[in-house]
């Protein structure tokens, strides 16, 4: 909206040239949606207690001490992350951009079915919400529309470049994927949103990461869409991804809003409304930058709690026996003894190794 009106009086007021950079809007749209979340925080939890009354519920089969102070605690926080992020992001994006439309839809997508999951475990107070194939089929559903008009708005002038999957490490080398470039891009976003859904299980453990994953792509986006950086390093060029940039720095702002209100002990759980909405935007960013294989990397903390839980299961289905005390793992390391703070730092700190690794991927090629 800025963008929009003011660049059109850069000529006669100079100060209105800095919204035609992208740096100086990002900035802006993380403080908007930070201060628009702590604004309104309050309120929405408020509001959220009285009309859920007993809160989220807490799977019985978890560590004691968890259910006991989990209990009672508001869910759907998510939507004081969806609305901040929103509505900073198109007060600081470029609305002519479609990159910004695939990114911010699939987010605003997955969170709607977020928030029907987490109104029927609400409602009728069972941790079994939205049927999951129900849930899955929707997901792809949006999904398969979003790679698909990425596919379309990409460059052509190369026709492998649209369909193309960019391997880290090498210059410039695409391996076109074809049409299957299209359910490969789904597994990319599909996973990705349900694997932070997983993660979401103890108080701020994944917000943060979110958070990291989100600035290393902002990073990332904004050296793909940039015509000098992208050649001198050697990475997919993409006209235009430079303007998710702006979606991220939103997400960021209000992730930080969020996490006042979710830090030990929690206010408020951003739910499923939050947490499939926030991998649904990660993965669809990395899907449009062509850096699936990176977003891997750089949510490593996140495949490593959807490959617990897959291990867990195989397990039990074909030997009886778990691997793990619990999964997901952060559950695991709750049933062994660890404190709660103690599990959530640390994951932090393998999220921040995980992204730094991820974003060395840029140079060393």
């Amino acid at each position: 909206m800025f963008y929009e009106w003011l660049t059109q009086y850069a000529d006669e007021f100079q100060f209105f040239n800095l919204f035609n950079y992208i740096s100086f809007r990002t900035g802006g749209a993380v403080l908007t949606s930070m201060l628009i979340a702590f604004i309104f925080g309050p309120k929405l939890i408020s509001m959220l207690r009285i009309r859920q009354g007993k809160g989220q519920p807490i799977r019985d089969d978890g560590p004691e001490a968890h259910i006991i102070k989990k209990a009672g605690t508001p869910t759907m926080g998510g939507l004081l992350i969806l609305v901040s992020m929103v509505v900073s992001t198109l007060l600081w994006g470029n609305w002519s951009n479609p990159y910004l439309w695939v990114v911010l839809l699939v987010t605003l997508g997955f969170g709607v079915i977020g928030y029907v999951d987490d109104y029927l475990k609400v409602s009728r107070q069972n941790p079994k919400g939205l049927n999951s194939k129900i849930k899955l089929l929707f997901e792809f559903l949006i999904a398969a529309i979003a790679v698909y008009v990425v596919t379309q708005v990409a460059p052509t002038k190369d026709p492998g470049f649209s369909t193309g999957l960019a391997i880290p490490f090498f210059k410039n080398l695409l391996i076109n994927l074809g049409w299957f470039f299209i359910p490969f891009g789904c597994i990319v976003i599909v996973g990705a949103s349900n694997a932070v859904n997983l993660t979401d299980g103890l108080d701020g453990l994944a917000i943060v990461p979110v958070m990291i994953a989100a600035a290393s792509f902002s990073a990332i986006a904004y050296l793909v869409g940039n015509a000098i950086y992208a050649p001198y390093l050697g990475i997919p060029y993409v006209p235009g991804s430079a303007e998710i940039t702006i979606v991220l720095g939103s997400l960021i702002g209000a992730g930080l809003g969020f996490l006042w209100y979710n830090a030990p002990p929690a206010m408020v759980f951003m739910g499923d409304t939050g947490s499939l909405a926030l991998g649904g935007a990660l993965g669809s960013a990395a899907v449009a930058t062509k850096h699936e294989i990176v977003l891997a990397v750089i949510g490593g903390l996140f495949v490593l709690e959807a490959v617990s839980v897959i291990v867990q299961v195989a397990s039990f289905k074909l030997t009886g026996k778990r691997v793990f005390r619990m999964a997901p793992i952060h559950h695991h390391y709750e049933k062994k003894g660890w404190a709660e703070p103690t599990i959530v730092i640390r994951f932090w700190i393998i999220a921040v190794i995980l992204a730094m690794i991820g974003l060395s991927t840029l140079k060393l090629r």
